[in-house]
């Protein structure tokens, strides 16, 4: 029986009852300044699975880059000149096939081509082409993998947002990072194993973003994803209250866990285990957090080459930098949000202001990664929710428009973690509306993922009501994308 099929033999009940004195015994131990942590050991339920990959693991980590909004696919990583040909003309009944449109355009008269006002260029031995408003991404063409035929079902932003993190797009499941978490354990005991990094701007705040993002659904709650803040206290609430001394801390904390003890052995609710690891790890962040956060040690050459809004908190350049700090720091996943994609309008003027935002320093990462021996053991993805429509929103304009939510078809890039470096996989039709070659699916993503990180997605498995569910679920068939693997 393999490590990731075997059967808790007892009910939960029993066995939290049975190791009531050891949860408390470890918490403790922790507490008062213990190495490992022994107060959940033993329980999948608490800590997940065994750690062990069910085969050899390409990565060892996750970055995921996620850019809120649905980035156009056709003014950044899929150049369509046929578009130029087709301008201010009817798209196709051929091409729209009669499929769904938002609500936003389905009252427009005419459904107009519109061409992206930006040019693109070859870079790299690959030749990939990439737009003008991405050239430090061209930079490391040779070193990513753009995927053209990504499609999913979803085509409004939070049910999309949720399909791309979580497998479904309606709340209340598991995201990539907590089942991450969940398979494979943490690799320091000091830091969440799932992180999450959103970007903070005052100018744009694009789409809310919601907690249940990073949760832990039915998982555990100590699989949920930790936010670090990019300005004020990193993680709220781990700074010792004034006047409480790190003495008292632990004194308080001590009763707290003979609490949870006493409560566990009488209801037996994993919770209760749950809490109880999280406060140890709480405890231990007070130091880890604050070193982490530091940046005086890198040096000016690294500094620069994130660009110069990584001196700004919570800026992306920043987060990226932080990204590849918790990736050395031994964080599973590490999840960064960033919003304001969602042009419907004025994309010629906003468009470009969220390139720069993103483009240096999400080269400068992937460089990083690589210069220090990393990127083959970290998988970096970059992408979002869904692309943008052929058509124009409004009108068709050749200085000013904007685009609706398209889902039949957009564009990702990957990079190190096993990743074919210098390829160009899937492609769609001369429209950009719906992919052609290679379609790559949500769920078809998903289980690359958790592939490249030694995981089979069928396997990965919670039982919840009689059924083990997954990542992605078994009522569609889904598959390792292993055309992109070296």
């Amino acid at each position: 029986m393999s490590c990731h099929q075997y059967e808790i033999m007892h009910s939960r009940r029993e066995f939290l009852q049975k190791t009531g004195l050891g949860l408390g015994a470890g918490a403790l131990a922790h507490l008062l300044g213990g190495c490992a942590s022994t107060s959940t050991a033993g329980d999948p339920h608490i800590n997940g699975l065994p750690g062990i990959p069910h085969f050899a693991p390409k990565a060892k980590r996750v970055i995921c880059l996620f850019q809120s909004g649905g980035p156009s696919h056709l003014d950044l990583l899929d150049p369509k000149p046929e578009l130029e040909r087709q301008f201010d003309k009817d798209l196709p009944d051929s091409i729209r096939r009669g499929q769904r449109i938002t609500g936003m355009v389905a009252s427009q008269a005419r459904l107009a081509c519109q061409p992206s006002r930006f040019k693109f260029t070859r870079y790299g031995q690959a030749g990939t082409e990439v737009s003008e408003l991405l050239p430090h991404i061209g930079g490391i063409a040779d070193e990513i993998c753009v995927v053209r035929s990504m499609h999913t079902e979803a085509i409004n932003h939070d049910p999309a947002i949720t399909f791309f993190q979580t497998g479904s797009q309606l709340p209340g499941r598991p995201s990539m990072g907590a089942w991450t978490d969940y398979g494979l354990g943490r690799m320091n005991d000091n830091l969440p194993s799932f992180v999450v990094l959103v970007s903070t701007n005052k100018e744009r705040s694009g789409q809310g973003l919601l907690a249940r993002l990073w949760g832990s659904g039915f998982l555990p709650s100590a699989h949920q994803g930790v936010q670090f803040r990019g300005a004020g206290e990193p993680v709220l609430y781990l700074r010792d209250p004034e006047g409480l001394t790190r003495e008292q801390r632990k004194t308080l904390l001590e009763g707290a866990n003979e609490l949870n003890r006493l409560n566990l052995a009488s209801a037996g609710d994993p919770e209760i285990s749950a809490r109880i690891s999280q406060a140890e790890m709480a405890y231990r962040m007070q130091a880890s957090v604050p070193e982490l956060m530091d940046l005086t040690g890198e040096s000016k050459a690294v500094m620069e080459s994130y660009g110069p809004d990584v001196n700004t908190p919570g800026s992306f350049a920043r987060n990226a930098l932080l990204a590849r700090r918790l990736a050395e720091k031994g964080v599973r996943f590490v999840q960064l949000y960033h919003r304001d994609w969602d042009h419907h309008g004025s994309l010629q003027d906003l468009l470009p202001k969220m390139a720069r935002d993103v483009d240096q320093p999400a080269a400068a990462l992937v460089k990083d990664l690589k210069q220090r021996g990393m990127l083959d053991d970290t998988l970096v993805i970059w992408g979002g929710e869904f692309g943008r429509t052929p058509y124009a929103q409004g009108g068709a304009n050749r200085e000013k428009y904007g685009r609706d939510h398209h889902g039949k078809a957009f564009s990702i890039w990957m990079a190190g973690g096993g990743i074919k470096p210098g390829m160009t996989f899937g492609s769609t039709d001369d429209f950009g509306f719906n992919t052609l070659e290679n379609p790559v699916h949500i769920h078809d993503l998903q289980a690359t993922i958790l592939h490249s990180l030694g995981l089979n997605h069928k396997h990965l498995t919670y039982p919840i009501q009689g059924l083990n569910q997954t990542l992605t679920p078994v009522t569609k068939p889904s598959r390792v994308i292993t055309e992109l693997f070296a």
